[in-house]
């Protein structure tokens, strides 16, 4: 029975939406722009501990585009999941979270994104597929170069398809 407490438990509990935002400062007026918006996007990875062997793992993504110097409209999606962790080695515990977990949770993400863009008369957004293990290394790196402790978790991403 004590080789079975030990066996390693990975389990998703719950994906939800946790936030959306959506804002059109200038509307009606921005619509009759004629000129392509400047995208800017920005990903965040965020976890916290629920209760023992129970983690919240948050993936934000705030687009913001630009007519000239005037904002066409401004979205941002918290797409969260609890997953339930156990017995999984130490030294692969931020992994999961940080890698595993956000590609679980991305797709869902995604989809709400680029409906709630064109639900709100903009042609949507499809955000590009994000290796999580590249970005999770980069920020492992970064943050060896700068002498942290523990990685930043913001990132700016290259342009996106329209």
């Amino acid at each position: 029975m004590a080789d079975q407490e030990q066996i390693p438990v990975f389990a998703i509990q719950r994906m939800y939406l946790k936030d959306l935002s959506l804002e059109i400062p200038n509307a009606p007026q921005i619509f009759l722009e004629t000129q392509q918006p400047a995208v800017e996007i920005s990903l965040e990875v965020n976890s916290e501990t629920v209760a023992d062997g129970i983690f919240e793992v948050t993936v934000m993504v705030t687009i913001s585009t630009k007519v000239g110097e005037k904002v066409a409209f401004l979205v941002e999606v918290k797409q969260a999941g609890i997953f339930e962790l156990r017995n999984i080695p130490e030294e692969q515990m931020e992994m999961v979270i940080n890698v595993v977990c956000p590609n679980i949770i991305y797709p869902y993400l995604r989809s709400n994104a680029a409906d709630v863009i064109q639900r709100s008369g903009f042609p949507p957004i499809h955000l590009a597929e994000i290796n999580f293990e590249s970005l999770y290394q980069q920020r492992l790196q970064q943050a060896a170069e700068e002498g942290e402790a523990a990685a930043p978790s913001g990132i700016i991403l290259p342009g996106a398809r329209h």
